[in-house]
C-alpha cells in the first residue's frame, strides 16, 4: 500500500482509559455527520413548501450531500497519510461545521444545495478517517472496543435523526436542522485537538491522480444513478442506468489500474481478497436491501398506512434505537465470546424476525407487535453490523488501515442507497397498481416480504466468514496482499 521508501507505520498503543476518550471523540464526529443525513431527509417536504420548489429540485438537498459524501471517500486514505489522520479528521470537522453554518443562513434553495455539498465533503472524510484512527489506537487485541466509535453512531444516527428532525420541523425553524450541528462540531474540535493522538505523516507519498480520476467519478456515477432510480422511471430510466453503467465501467477500469500498481494506487483492491474483509464488505453491501431498506420503509409505512404525523413517526421509531443500545450495553461482551459468523447470522435472523409484524399486521393491527418488531430489528442490526465491521478491519495491517477504511466506507455508502433504491422501485411499482387503501396496505406488506427474502442473502454469506472472532491466521495465508 505504501512505496518502498515510505516508513512503516507503528501501532499507536494507548491505555484503556485513553482509548475510551479517543473513541468518544471519534464517535462524536461520526454521529453528527451521520445524523445529518436523516435529520434533513425527514424535513424535505417542509423545505419544498418553504422554498416553493418542486420535489425534484428539493431532492437535490439530499442528493448533493450524498454525491459529495461519496466523492471524497477515495481520497481520505491519501489525506491521512500525507497530513496525518488527526489533522485530516480535524479538517473534515471544520469543513462540515462551515457547511452547516452556511446551510443555516441560506436564503434560497440553490444556496442551500451548494452548502449541503460542502457539508457532504466534510462528512465523507470523517467516516474512513475515524475507522483508521480507531484501529491504530486500539491495536488488533482491542479492535472490538474501537469499532464502537464507528458502529454505534451509524446505528443510532438514522433513528435519532428522524425524531430530532420531526421535532425541529414541528416546533422550531428549519434552520435549526443545521444550527444544531454547530455546538457539537465545536465540541468535537476542542476535544479532538486535545485528545486525539498525533499520527505519523508520509509527505513523500505520491497522490494517485489517475486512480482518483477513475474511482471518484465511478463512485459518484453509481451514487447518482441510484438516487435517480428511486424516481418514477426506476432503473429503466436513462438518467438512472446511464450513470450506473458509466460508474461501473470506471470502477472496472480502476480495478485494473489498482492491480497493475497496487503500492501506489488510491485503494489496493487486493484487500478484498482477504476473506474477512471481502465477505464482510459483501454482507455490508447486501444489508442495504434489508436493514437500510427498513429504515426507509418504516417512516413511510407509519405516515401513509397508519396516518401518523412526522413527529409521532419519529417517536414510534425509538424502539429500533433501544434495540441497538440493548446490544451494546448488555450483549456485546457476550457476543465477543462467540464466533463472529454466528453472531452475524443471529443478527440477520433477528432482523428478518422483526420484519414479519409489518408484513402481517394491517392498519388496525396491534401496535405492540410493530414496536416489538422494531426492537428486534435494532438488536439484529447491531448484532450484524458490529461483528462484520470488527472482522473486516481487524485483519488489516497498520499500513493498510487508511486505504482499507476508505474501501469499506465506499462499499457501505454505495450499498445502503442501492438497496434502498431497489426497495423503493419495488414499493412504487406495487403502489402504482393499488387503487384502494386496502391495496396500498397490501403493497407495503409485499414490499416488507421483499426485504425479508433479500435478508436471506447476508444470512447465507455469514457462513463464509472466518470461524474465530478475528481469525487472523485463517485470513492472512494465501489471500493477504504482499
Amino acid at each position: 500500500m505504501t512505496s518502498s521508501s515510505t516508513p512503516r507505520l507503528a501501532p499507536q498503543r494507548v491505555s484503556d482509559r485513553r482509548l475510551a476518550l479517543i473513541s468518544l471523540v471519534l464517535a462524536l464526529g461520526m454521529f453528527i455527520t451521520l445524523l445529518d443525513t436523516t435529520i434533513v431527509n425527514v424535513a424535505l417536504d417542509h423545505l419544498r413548501t418553504t422554498f416553493d420548489a418542486t420535489v425534484t429540485q428539493t431532492q437535490w438537498i439530499a442528493t448533493g450531500y450524498l454525491l459529495a459524501f461519496v466523492s471524497v471517500i477515495p481520497a481520505s486514505g491519501w489525506l491521512s497519510e500525507r497530513f496525518g489522520a488527526r489533522h485530516a479528521w480535524l479538517f473534515a470537522i471544520v469543513v462540515f461545521l462551515v457547511g452547516s453554518a452556511l446551510c443555516a443562513v441560506a436564503t434560497s434553495l440553490p444556496q442551500l444545495t451548494v452548502f449541503r455539498v460542502l457539508q457532504g465533503i466534510g462528512g465523507g472524510l470523517v467516516m474512513p478517517v475515524t475507522m483508521s484512527m480507531a484501529m491504530r489506537a486500539a491495536g488488533p487485541e482491542r479492535i472490538d472496543r474501537a469499532t464502537v466509535a464507528v458502529a454505534l453512531p451509524g446505528l443510532l444516527g438514522p433513528v435519532l435523526g428522524s425524531v430530532l428532525g420531526g421535532a425541529i420541523v414541528e416546533f422550531w425553524s428549519w434552520r435549526w436542522l443545521f444550527f444544531v450541528n454547530v455546538p457539537v462540531c465545536l465540541a468535537a474540535l476542542v476535544l479532538g485537538w486535545s485528545l486525539l493522538p498525533r499520527t505519523p505523516r508520509t509527505p513523500g507519498h505520491r497522490f494517485d491522480a489517475g486512480g482518483f480520476a477513475l474511482l471518484t467519478p465511478g463512485v459518484v456515477g453509481i451514487a447518482y444513478g441510484i438516487s435517480e432510480a428511486a424516481g418514477p422511471g426506476g432503473f429503466g430510466a436513462p438518467e438512472a442506468w446511464g450513470p450506473l453503467t458509466c460508474g461501473v465501467g470506471l470502477l472496472v477500469a480502476f480495478t485494473v489500474w489498482s492491480l497493475r500498481a497496487p503500492r501506489t494506487a488510491l485503494i489496493d483492491v487486493r484487500v478484498f481478497t482477504r476473506r474477512s474483509f471481502g465477505v464482510g464488505s459483501l454482507i455490508t453491501f447486501m444489508s442495504g436491501f434489508s436493514t437500510y431498506a427498513l429504515a426507509f420503509l418504516l417512516p413511510l409505512y407509519y405516515q401513509q398506512v397508519r396516518d401518523e404525523t412526522v413527529l409521532r413517526t419519529g417517536l414510534l421509531l425509538i424502539p429500533t434505537g433501544l434495540g441497538t443500545m440493548c446490544f451494546f450495553l448488555g450483549l456485546r461482551n457476550l457476543a465477543n465470546r462467540i464466533q463472529g459468523r454466528l453472531v452475524v447470522a443471529a443478527g440477520v435472523a433477528l432482523t428478518m424476525l422483526g420484519t414479519l409484524p409489518f408484513a402481517l399486521v394491517g392498519t388496525d393491527g396491534p401496535g405492540l407487535w410493530l414496536l416489538a418488531g422494531q426492537f428486534a430489528q435494532g438488536l439484529g442490526f447491531a448484532a450484524t453490523t458490529f461483528p462484520v465491521l470488527t472482522l473486516a478491519i481487524a485483519g488489516l495491517s497498520f499500513e493498510q488501515a487508511p486505504h482499507g477504511s476508505a474501501a469499506f466506507s465506499v462499499v457501505q455508502r454505495v450499498g445502503a442507497p442501492f438497496g434502498v433504491a431497489v426497495i423503493a422501485v419495488v414499493l412504487q411499482s406495487l403502489l402504482d397498481d393499488a387503487h384502494t387503501p386496502t391495496a396500498g396496505l397490501d403493497a407495503f406488506a409485499r414490499t416488507f416480504w421483499w426485504t425479508f427474502g433479500l435478508a436471506a442473502v447476508p444470512l447465507a454469506l455469514s457462513i463464509l466468514l472466518p470461524a474465530g472472532k478475528n481469525a487472523p491466521g485463517e485470513d492472512e495465508h494465501a489471500t493477504a496482499p504482499h
